[in-house]
């Protein structure tokens, strides 16, 4: 997978200035750095959630999986907020039993006919994970996907990551302030600094 040459400028600041990089396919990159280092805005350019300054070609002619780091919730009850993200390749059975797989594991399931609208921060961040994780991805971006989670939950979210990228032979970029966690997810650790990657 190739990066492309992204730049980003905010009221005449340059906020990102990443040079193209190839990222082996089915490798897991972390994307590393302080606040405001430009994680963030890398990933959602990635994403196609915003645009670089100029447009640059896509990551993946394939569809791109992104989780943002605020985590958001549908109206729905928390099942259904996962079956909003069901694989189309899957019948509704295979997606119901994934969604039952994944609520399980990230210990949600007594909350699985609540109002999303109604968990609390850390609830909704693996409920978010678990929706991003319902469909399989060529590419996925995780931005900070642990961050809210309490700190017995962080080791099964990272295990499931890693099992999805296993299964699905993706490419994941990891965004994470944490370099512990970059260290034991990743193959490889891009930092950032000042909108461009460290030497």
């Amino acid at each position: 997978m190739i990066i492309p040459r992204i730049k980003k400028t905010y009221q005449d600041q340059l906020v990102l200035d990443f040079p193209e990089m190839e990222i082996p396919d089915g490798s897991l990159i972390a994307i590393v750095g302080p606040n405001g280092s430009g994680k963030s805005t890398l990933g959602k350019i990635l994403a196609a959630v915003i645009k670089a300054d100029d447009d640059c070609p896509k990551i993946s002619s394939e569809r791109v999986g992104y989780m943002s780091q605020q985590a958001f919730a549908f109206r729905l009850s928390v099942k259904n907020n996962l079956l909003q993200n069901k694989d189309t390749a899957l019948s509704k059975e295979e997606n119901e039993e994934r969604a039952e797989e994944l609520m399980k594991t990230l210990r949600l399931s007594e909350l699985a006919g609540k109002n999303a609208a109604k968990l609390s921060g850390g609830q909704k961040q693996r409920m978010s994970l678990a929706r991003i994780l319902m469909k399989d991805y060529k590419v996925l971006i995780l931005d900070e996907p642990t961050a809210s989670m309490d700190s017995e939950i962080i080791p099964v979210a990272e295990a499931l990551i890693l099992n999805y990228q296993k299964r699905t032979n993706c490419t994941i970029l990891l965004i994470t302030h944490s370099l512990e966690q970059a260290g034991r997810l990743s193959e490889k650790i891009i930092q950032l600094q000042n909108g461009k990657p460290a030497v």
